[in-house]
């Protein structure tokens, strides 16, 4: 079960990463419920080892491409955000450490994983999965735009999938980058 898990998530980031056309230095936020995607429900099942299988799938991918992952956090902590200090130098950070039932399991191993790890109120990702209905796109840049990735799930979680744009401006007469 956790084989078919990581080989799911590390195609759904293969897919968004190459959808988005992200770039080194990019943040991906993702929100995964680990009692989703072990067929529970969301808040009631946290489990390690399967937020373990989805991390390592997508951590591999971002990993390769120099891409950083911010993962949010439950709803017990305001779905606040565990990342890499590097990729946010400036940031106001706070405090507090992810716990499997205070944070989530999958924001835990982040922060067990990550050699410095962070954690922010906020993000203004450029792509982010949602894996279980954890709602991510409060930390998506201003005009986010829903990706169709092959697959539809992790596991027995939903998967969503969004990558976002720079806003359009100037009016009717305006000429816009096609490749942003």
């Amino acid at each position: 079960m956790y084989e078919e898990i990581y080989t799911q998530a590390k195609q759904a980031c293969n897919e968004l990463c190459d959808a988005a056309k992200l770039k080194e230095g990019s943040i991906v936020v993702i929100g995964c419920s680990s009692s989703e995607v072990a067929g529970g429900t969301i808040g009631h099942n946290s489990s390690l080892e399967t937020a373990q299988a989805v991390f390592k799938g997508i951590y591999e991918v971002l990993c390769e491409r120099k891409i950083y992952l911010a993962a949010q956090c439950c709803e017990h902590l305001n779905r606040a955000i565990i990342v890499e200090r590097e990729a946010v130098p400036n940031a106001e950070i706070v405090n507090v450490v992810p716990q499997p039932k205070a944070g989530g399991s999958f924001a835990t191993t982040a922060y067990r994983t990550f050699k410095d790890p962070v954690a922010l109120e906020e993000i203004k990702a450029d792509a982010g999965l949602d894996i279980g209905g954890t709602l991510i796109g409060m930390h998506l840049k201003r005009v986010a735009v829903p990706v169709r990735l092959g697959i539809d799930r992790i596991g027995q979680a939903i998967l969503l999938a969004a990558r976002t744009r720079p806003k359009f401006i100037g009016g009717c007469r305006a000429v816009y980058d096609d490749r942003l």
